[in-house]
This record gives structure tokens, sequence and C-alpha cells, in this order.
């Protein structure tokens, strides 16, 4: 863990967050500033920046299972939902630790944006 790390310092308890699912491999807990209805961030407890430091596949095995099962958990696979991810600042990426949005409760289009 980055001791800098805003996410890192959620997972350490340093800093407060409306937790919704947690096992082994991740973290899921509600966005402080949603972009739709439903906004959950699910993140690996290990610290890695982003996508293409991303270590292993079970890494991220671990964490889009974390993501279908906080859905799940939230009544989502009913109506749908969308998983984004953003890697870098160019794709929008704000903070430097991999995670997965978790939208939904309104329709998206395509293309986003």
């Amino acid at each position: 863990m980055s001791g800098t790390c805003l996410f890192c310092r959620i997972l350490a308890g340093e800093l407060p967050a409306e937790r919704v699912y947690e096992d082994d491999d991740v973290l899921a807990f509600h966005d402080l500033r949603p972009q739709a209805p439903v906004h959950v961030l699910v993140i690996p407890k290990q610290h890695v920046s982003g996508a293409a430091e991303a270590p292993s596949p079970e890494l991220w095995g671990g964490l889009m299972a974390g993501a279908v099962r906080v859905a799940a958990r939230l009544g989502l696979d009913q109506d749908g939902y969308r998983l984004v991810i953003n890697s870098g600042e160019g794709a929008g990426q704000t903070i430097p630790h991999l995670h997965v949005h978790v939208l939904a409760g309104r329709r998206f289009h395509w293309p986003p944006g």
C-alpha cells in the first residue's frame, strides 16, 4: 500500500468510505462524486496504479468478479449496469490506483460521453 494513495488510505481505514462489499481481493464503496444514480468503485487491495501495471490474471479475475458481485448485491443485474476502467490521465483516471466504476440507474448511450 502507498501511504499517500487516497484509495490505499481508505483500505487502511484512515479515510471514511461508504463500503458496500469486501472480500480477500477487493473493496467496493460508493463514489463521492457519482456520475449516475448508482456509482460504486471497486478497487484491488493490492496497490496497482493502472491497468498496464496490473501484475497478474488473478488480480484481474478478482477485480472483475468483485465488480459483478457488487452489481448482483445491489440488484443491478436486473436492469443492467456498466463497468468502466479508465487507465491513465488521458483516459480520465484521476486516482492512481486501479479501479472499476460500476454505474447504473440511468440509460447509458454508446459511444459514451
